[in-house]
């Protein structure tokens, strides 16, 4: 693998060839998360779980512990490890299909009880994996294989606002929305990705950080127009912030 001037790739990423679509966020996400997992010191203490989806395949690229659940059940797996194991930092890695689709109810619930997990929620409005169909994050009159006329209210009601939701429940001690389509959104995310492992290891509660993230394959985008799209069209329904931090 040819070596970028500058950058040395931490021991919490296997050293393997790239796989994801050209212009996927994916590999910045698993970047982020493999460097604050090394700067903090917690490879050895760290279980990742990566749901079905394209998070699945962040086995192939982690290099610390991971489980696999079925679609959807990443929290509760990661709730079940995380009360047998403490001391471990515990994260799921989560598209918006799994996460908000079928696996409402596992993140709503686990931050109704303030778990003490943490969740990266890579947020590109549709099933990257399965063919690029309509998420319950989809924007209003966004086309996919399931919308090819565009989302419509009639049909498929709102976007869903994971972030806006989970803040008002007393369990959640840090969520954040950030995204990665520019250097400086790459270092908020790498900022939030740590205050939310951070929020986890003092016990202060349920986190998550959704990223927004670029999807050109199934959006019929190159990589740039990509970029803007994010910036562009999905910024004004997805607003960048911090909706809560609990202070310990």
């Amino acid at each position: 693998m040819a070596k970028i001037k500058g950058y040395q790739r931490p021991q919490t990423l296997h050293d393997k060839p790239w796989h994801f679509c050209p212009g996927c966020h994916h590999g910045i996400v698993h970047r982020l998360c493999a460097e604050v997992v090394e700067e903090m010191g917690l490879q050895s203490q760290t279980i990742g779980v990566g749901s079905v989806g394209c998070g699945v395949f962040s086995y192939n690229y982690f290099n610390f512990d991971g489980i696999g659940p079925s679609h959807g059940r990443a929290p509760a797996v990661a709730t079940g490890v995380k009360r047998v194991l403490p001391d471990k930092l515990v994260f799921t890695y989560q598209g918006d299909g799994d996460l908000a689709a079928i696996g409402t109810t596992e993140m709503v619930h686990s931050a109704v009880r303030g778990e003490n997990i943490t969740i990266i929620f890579v947020n590109n409005t549709l099933y990257g994996m399965t063919g690029g169909q309509m998420a319950p994050t989809t924007l209003m009159g966004q086309q996919t294989t399931t919308t090819p006329r565009g989302r419509t209210r009639e049909q498929a009601g709102y976007p869903m606002k994971v972030c806006e939701m989970l803040a008002t429940m007393d369990g959640s001690a840090y969520i954040a929305r950030t995204a990665v389509f520019n250097p400086a959104q790459v270092l908020k995310t790498k900022k939030a990705i740590r205050k939310a492992f951070e929020t986890q290891m003092a016990g202060l509660g349920f986190s998550l950080v959704e990223v927004l993230s670029a999807c050109p394959t199934n959006w019929g985008m190159n990589p740039l127009e990509a970029l803007d799209h994010v910036k562009d069209n999905m910024l004004p329904v997805y607003p960048l912030g911090e909706f809560k931090l609990k202070k310990e």
